[in-house]
Protein backbone atom coordinates (compact mmCIF):
# COMPACT_ATOMS: atom_id res chain seq x y z
CA UNK A 1 0.00 0.00 0.00
CA UNK A 2 1.38 3.26 -0.89
CA UNK A 3 2.31 6.16 1.67
CA UNK A 4 0.39 8.40 -0.41
CA UNK A 5 -2.43 7.21 1.41
CA UNK A 6 -1.27 9.47 4.11
CA UNK A 7 0.66 12.64 2.52
CA UNK A 8 -2.75 12.61 0.28
CA UNK A 9 -5.01 13.63 3.75
CA UNK A 10 -5.15 17.46 4.98
CA UNK A 11 -5.00 16.00 8.69
CA UNK A 12 -1.63 14.29 7.87
CA UNK A 13 -0.03 17.47 5.78
CA UNK A 14 1.42 19.22 8.79
CA UNK A 15 3.93 16.44 9.08
CA UNK A 16 7.11 15.87 8.09
CA UNK A 17 7.84 13.10 5.28
CA UNK A 18 9.51 10.76 8.26
CA UNK A 19 6.75 11.52 10.50
CA UNK A 20 3.99 10.95 7.60
CA UNK A 21 5.78 7.17 6.85
CA UNK A 22 5.31 6.69 10.74
CA UNK A 23 1.61 7.62 10.66
CA UNK A 24 1.95 4.90 7.51
CA UNK A 25 3.10 1.96 9.14
CA UNK A 26 -0.44 2.12 11.59
CA UNK A 27 -2.54 2.23 8.67
CA UNK A 28 -4.25 -1.13 7.71
CA UNK A 29 -4.92 -1.75 4.27
CA UNK A 30 -8.81 -2.66 3.26
CA UNK A 31 -10.12 -3.95 0.11
CA UNK A 32 -13.77 -3.42 -0.89
CA UNK A 33 -15.85 -4.56 -3.83
CA UNK A 34 -17.90 -2.36 -6.11
CA UNK A 35 -21.37 -2.49 -4.55
CA UNK A 36 -19.58 -3.58 -1.08
CA UNK A 37 -21.20 -1.98 1.65
CA UNK A 38 -18.28 -0.57 4.12
CA UNK A 39 -20.58 0.02 7.19
CA UNK A 40 -23.98 0.99 7.25
CA UNK A 41 -25.80 3.82 9.32
CA UNK A 42 -26.04 3.63 13.14
CA UNK A 43 -23.67 0.47 13.31
CA UNK A 44 -20.71 1.22 15.57
CA UNK A 45 -17.48 2.75 14.06
CA UNK A 46 -13.79 1.96 15.47
CA UNK A 47 -11.97 3.45 12.30
CA UNK A 48 -10.71 6.08 10.54
CA UNK A 49 -11.01 5.80 7.06
CA UNK A 50 -8.95 7.09 3.73
CA UNK A 51 -9.81 6.12 0.48
CA UNK A 52 -6.39 5.02 -1.39
CA UNK A 53 -7.72 4.13 -4.63
CA UNK A 54 -11.34 4.08 -5.76
CA UNK A 55 -14.51 6.03 -4.61
CA UNK A 56 -16.68 5.48 -1.58
CA UNK A 57 -20.32 6.62 -1.75
CA UNK A 58 -21.99 8.53 1.39
CA UNK A 59 -25.62 8.03 1.72
CA UNK A 60 -28.22 8.33 4.39
CA UNK A 61 -32.42 7.65 4.48
CA UNK A 62 -34.51 10.96 4.53
CA UNK A 63 -37.60 10.68 6.51
CA UNK A 64 -39.55 8.81 3.11
CA UNK A 65 -36.72 6.10 3.51
CA UNK A 66 -35.68 6.94 0.43
CA UNK A 67 -31.53 7.36 -0.12
CA UNK A 68 -30.13 10.71 -0.49
CA UNK A 69 -26.62 10.87 -1.45
CA UNK A 70 -24.04 12.96 0.97
CA UNK A 71 -21.29 13.03 -0.62
CA UNK A 72 -18.60 11.04 -2.89
CA UNK A 73 -15.23 10.28 -1.15
CA UNK A 74 -12.17 10.50 -3.77
CA UNK A 75 -8.68 9.35 -3.40
CA UNK A 76 -7.61 11.42 -0.17
CA UNK A 77 -10.69 11.36 1.00
CA UNK A 78 -11.81 10.23 4.68
CA UNK A 79 -14.07 9.68 6.95
CA UNK A 80 -14.84 8.51 10.62
CA UNK A 81 -13.45 11.49 12.37
CA UNK A 82 -16.40 12.43 14.43
CA UNK A 83 -16.78 8.67 15.33
CA UNK A 84 -13.26 9.40 16.78
CA UNK A 85 -14.00 12.29 18.08
CA UNK A 86 -17.40 11.61 19.76
CA UNK A 87 -18.22 8.15 19.85
CA UNK A 88 -20.99 8.91 17.94
CA UNK A 89 -22.27 6.49 15.24
CA UNK A 90 -22.52 7.27 11.74
CA UNK A 91 -25.30 8.68 10.65
CA UNK A 92 -24.99 7.28 7.16
CA UNK A 93 -23.47 4.79 4.81
CA UNK A 94 -20.60 3.85 3.11
CA UNK A 95 -20.46 1.80 -0.04
CA UNK A 96 -17.69 0.71 -2.54
CA UNK A 97 -18.13 2.71 -6.07
CA UNK A 98 -15.97 0.67 -7.96
CA UNK A 99 -12.56 -1.88 -6.63
CA UNK A 100 -11.84 0.17 -3.64
CA UNK A 101 -8.88 0.22 -1.49
CA UNK A 102 -8.95 1.55 1.87
CA UNK A 103 -6.19 2.77 4.44
CA UNK A 104 -7.58 1.80 8.05
CA UNK A 105 -6.95 3.10 11.05
CA UNK A 106 -8.23 1.67 14.29
CA UNK A 107 -9.51 4.44 16.82
CA UNK A 108 -6.61 2.53 19.44
CA UNK A 109 -4.04 3.07 16.88
CA UNK A 110 -5.04 6.87 16.44
CA UNK A 111 -5.38 7.57 20.26
CA UNK A 112 -1.41 6.68 20.41
CA UNK A 113 -1.05 8.76 17.42
CA UNK A 114 -2.97 11.73 18.47
CA UNK A 115 -0.14 11.25 21.83
CA UNK A 116 2.43 11.11 18.92
CA UNK A 117 1.42 14.14 17.45
CA UNK A 118 -0.81 17.05 19.39
CA UNK A 119 -1.03 18.96 16.21
CA UNK A 120 -3.32 16.00 14.28
CA UNK A 121 -5.78 16.15 17.04
CA UNK A 122 -6.28 19.97 16.42
CA UNK A 123 -6.51 19.62 12.56
CA UNK A 124 -9.51 16.79 12.89
CA UNK A 125 -11.16 19.13 14.47
CA UNK A 126 -11.18 21.50 11.54
CA UNK A 127 -11.64 19.11 9.09
CA UNK A 128 -15.20 18.02 11.20
CA UNK A 129 -15.85 21.13 11.54
CA UNK A 130 -15.76 21.94 7.69
CA UNK A 131 -16.97 18.79 6.32
CA UNK A 132 -20.49 19.71 8.96
CA UNK A 133 -20.46 23.28 7.51
CA UNK A 134 -20.46 22.19 4.09
CA UNK A 135 -23.01 19.21 4.55
CA UNK A 136 -25.18 21.59 6.30
CA UNK A 137 -25.02 24.46 3.96
CA UNK A 138 -25.84 22.32 1.14
CA UNK A 139 -29.07 20.71 2.82
CA UNK A 140 -30.24 24.19 3.98
CA UNK A 141 -29.59 25.48 0.05
CA UNK A 142 -31.25 22.28 -1.27
CA UNK A 143 -34.64 23.73 0.86
CA UNK A 144 -34.30 27.17 -0.37
CA UNK A 145 -33.13 27.33 -3.86
CA UNK A 146 -34.86 26.33 -7.04
CA UNK A 147 -33.39 22.73 -8.42
CA UNK A 148 -32.50 25.19 -11.71
CA UNK A 149 -30.06 27.14 -9.35
CA UNK A 150 -28.73 24.18 -7.59
CA UNK A 151 -28.36 22.22 -11.13
CA UNK A 152 -26.59 25.58 -12.24
CA UNK A 153 -24.02 25.70 -9.28
CA UNK A 154 -23.44 21.92 -9.64
CA UNK A 155 -22.28 22.27 -13.27
CA UNK A 156 -19.56 25.23 -12.75
CA UNK A 157 -18.32 23.31 -10.02
CA UNK A 158 -17.40 20.41 -12.05
CA UNK A 159 -14.00 20.50 -14.01
CA UNK A 160 -14.53 21.93 -17.81
CA UNK A 161 -12.55 21.06 -21.05
CA UNK A 162 -12.33 24.29 -23.20
CA UNK A 163 -13.89 23.58 -26.67
CA UNK A 164 -14.62 25.56 -30.10
CA UNK A 165 -18.46 25.54 -29.27
CA UNK A 166 -17.64 26.18 -25.14
CA UNK A 167 -16.84 24.48 -22.00
CA UNK A 168 -17.28 20.22 -21.98
CA UNK A 169 -17.98 19.17 -18.47
CA UNK A 170 -18.64 15.12 -17.43
CA UNK A 171 -20.88 14.37 -14.87
CA UNK A 172 -18.83 12.48 -11.99
CA UNK A 173 -21.66 10.32 -11.21
CA UNK A 174 -24.75 8.33 -12.65
CA UNK A 175 -27.76 11.23 -12.94
CA UNK A 176 -29.95 9.66 -10.29
CA UNK A 177 -27.10 10.10 -8.43
CA UNK A 178 -26.46 13.67 -9.23
CA UNK A 179 -30.08 14.02 -8.68
CA UNK A 180 -30.00 12.76 -4.83
CA UNK A 181 -26.98 14.71 -4.58
CA UNK A 182 -28.72 17.89 -5.27
CA UNK A 183 -31.91 17.01 -3.17
CA UNK A 184 -33.85 16.59 -5.84
CA UNK A 185 -35.57 13.60 -8.06
CA UNK A 186 -34.29 12.58 -11.30
CA UNK A 187 -37.16 13.97 -13.39
CA UNK A 188 -36.45 17.00 -11.73
CA UNK A 189 -33.00 17.02 -13.35
CA UNK A 190 -34.10 15.89 -16.33
CA UNK A 191 -36.88 18.74 -16.17
CA UNK A 192 -33.66 21.54 -15.19
CA UNK A 193 -31.41 20.32 -17.88
CA UNK A 194 -34.23 20.28 -20.98
CA UNK A 195 -34.97 23.58 -19.57
CA UNK A 196 -31.21 24.86 -20.02
CA UNK A 197 -30.80 23.52 -22.69
CA UNK A 198 -34.16 24.75 -24.40
CA UNK A 199 -32.80 28.97 -23.39
CA UNK A 200 -29.81 27.66 -25.41
CA UNK A 201 -27.59 27.98 -21.80
CA UNK A 202 -25.91 24.09 -22.36
CA UNK A 203 -26.18 21.00 -24.52
CA UNK A 204 -26.26 17.50 -23.44
CA UNK A 205 -24.58 15.24 -24.95
CA UNK A 206 -24.95 11.09 -23.98
CA UNK A 207 -25.41 10.29 -20.19
CA UNK A 208 -22.71 12.03 -18.87
CA UNK A 209 -21.46 14.86 -20.71
CA UNK A 210 -22.82 18.20 -20.93
CA UNK A 211 -21.42 21.54 -23.40
CA UNK A 212 -21.98 24.95 -21.48
CA UNK A 213 -22.57 26.93 -24.06
CA UNK A 214 -23.12 29.91 -22.32
CA UNK A 215 -21.05 30.02 -19.26
CA UNK A 216 -21.86 33.54 -18.55
CA UNK A 217 -25.56 33.25 -18.63
CA UNK A 218 -25.57 29.80 -16.35
CA UNK A 219 -23.01 32.14 -14.02
CA UNK A 220 -25.82 34.49 -13.51
CA UNK A 221 -28.26 31.57 -12.47
CA UNK A 222 -25.96 30.78 -9.42
CA UNK A 223 -25.98 34.54 -8.08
Amino acid sequence: MSPTCVSRVPIFAGLSPLEQDEVHELARPRRVHDGELVYTEGDPSASLLVVNTGRLRLTRSNRDGAEQLLRVLDPGGFVGVESFLTGAHPGHSATAMGETWLCEFRHEDLGRLLERFPEVGAAMLAALAEQLARTEERLVAQTLEPVERRVADYLMSLPARPTERGLLVELPLPKKDVASYLGTSPESLSRSLRALAQAGIIETRGAREVLVVDSFALGELTT
